[in-house]
């Protein structure tokens, strides 16, 4: 599978867009958590304004009046003509696809199809905290896996998982985070290749959240999940939510694979009540018509991974940090600073800079934090200066 490399839009850095007053005036989660004073990187939304042609999409829809349920299978139809421009995947099929209210509420969905109370779902700590509480929330047994050292699966710490989740014949999912948040990895071919193989010898079933997947820089490229040979029966979600930053626009897609049609079609029909219709326009507005947009957001995110770790050496050199292949997020290692399990919480105490603390992670999130880098240079640039300004005030406090 040949990577298509993303275009040249021409279109301006959509990062650069808004100015920190600007942004203080929204209204969603990320600048109304903390106090005014407070500079928020943290939860994952984006420091950009849409691009025209989710507007348009939107706007129209208010104009028309067209705001009643979703119908139709457009979102499906869009989505999959991306997979097949920007991944070379021409396999996601628009029959064994269904919309769904986003793409956690859509794993709890899966998992259900696929698995019972109690049984145990296998994740790679450390890994997106809300793995944890929907799988616990739906009445499933968290079974982890860790990433290696490097980053990466571990193929036979995965294994020994899949064998423990299923000793005694019991159901058993995988709940692949692919790319991985928060470490920006993306899954090799082989890797994916290699994870269907043992998830077929041990009948564990995969549900893949590919939600970061139109979020790739460089040389690497995104493998869906259901592309790679003997990945049949797994289940794919996807949403246009991350890559356009349309989180508060609800819809996302449930996507079977070849041998898991039969799954998906039990899904209760109430499921496909939960998304917006106004979300389902914007979202597949973004497939169909903004792409330019989002290879210029790539270019941005691309140049804000090397300010951070410009900006990480020269002020706080003990951070390791790790630019990863993929997402808008950054894992940073911050155990030889001396702050504690939750780095975050001394960062924004010390230096009113709200970062994701680790601990929430799993196994490997100790000593970490995660940081949101999709804002303006200016607004980053900001963020380091207080985390370095916190490190030496927690410094003085300790002695």
């Amino acid at each position: 599978m040949t990577r298509i490399p993303h275009d040249t839009s021409g279109e301006p850095n959509p990062l650069k867009a808004l100015s920190l007053d600007q942004l203080r005036r929204r209204t969603s989660m990320k600048w109304r958590t903390y106090a005014e004073d407070v500079l928020p990187v943290w939860v994952a939304e984006m420091d950009v304004t849409p691009p025209g042609p989710v507007v348009r999409a939107v706007t129209e829809a208010m104009e028309s009046g067209d705001t009643g349920y979703p119908a139709g299978t457009a979102y499906a139809e869009a989505l999959a003509a991306f997979a097949d421009k920007r991944w070379n995947w021409p396999g996601l099929a628009v029959e064994r696809a269904a919309i769904v209210p986003d793409v956690m509420l859509g794993v709890v969905e899966m998992l259900r199809l696929v698995t019972g109370p109690g049984d145990p779902v296998v994740v790679n700590p450390p890994v997106y905290p809300p793995f944890y509480d929907f799988a616990r929330h739906a009445d499933r047994r968290i079974v982890e896996a860790p990433l290696g050292d490097d980053g990466r699966l571990d193929l036979d710490v995965l294994e020994r998982a899949f064998r423990g989740a299923t000793e005694g014949g019991g159901r058993a999912a995988y709940l692949l985070c692919s790319p991985h948040n928060p470490t920006g990895t993306v899954h090799t071919a082989e890797e994916l290749t290699a994870v269907a193989a043992l998830a077929e010898r041990h009948g564990v079933r995969v549900v893949a959240d590919e939600i970061h997947a139109p979020l790739v820089f460089g040389g690497a490229r995104f493998v869906p999940y259901l592309s790679v040979p003997g990945a049949e029966r797994g289940l794919s979600l996807m949403s246009a939510s991350k890559a356009w930053n349309l989180a508060g626009l609800k819809a996302a897609l449930a996507i079977a694979g070849p041998g898991a049609g039969d799954d998906l079609a039990r899904m209760p029909e109430v499921v496909g009540h939960g998304p917006s219709h106004v979300g389902i326009l914007a979202h597949t507005a973004a497939l169909r018509d903004a792409t330019g947009w989002l290879d210029a957001l790539l270019d941005g995110l691309d140049a804000n991974r090397r300010l951070l770790a410009g900006l990480l050496a020269e002020q706080l050199p003990a951070v390791r940090y790790r630019p990863g292949d993929a997402t808008y997020l950054a894992w940073l290692d911050c155990r030889d600073l001396g702050l504690g399990d939750d780095p975050a919480e001394a960062f924004l105490a010390h230096g009113r800079v709200a970062l994701t603390g680790g601990p929430p992670f799993g196994t490997g999130g100790a000593g970490h934090a995660r940081l949101n880098l999709a804002t303006s240079p200016e607004v980053l640039t900001e963020a380091v200066r207080r985390m370095a300004a916190a490190v030496r005030a927690a410094g003085r406090a300790r002695d």
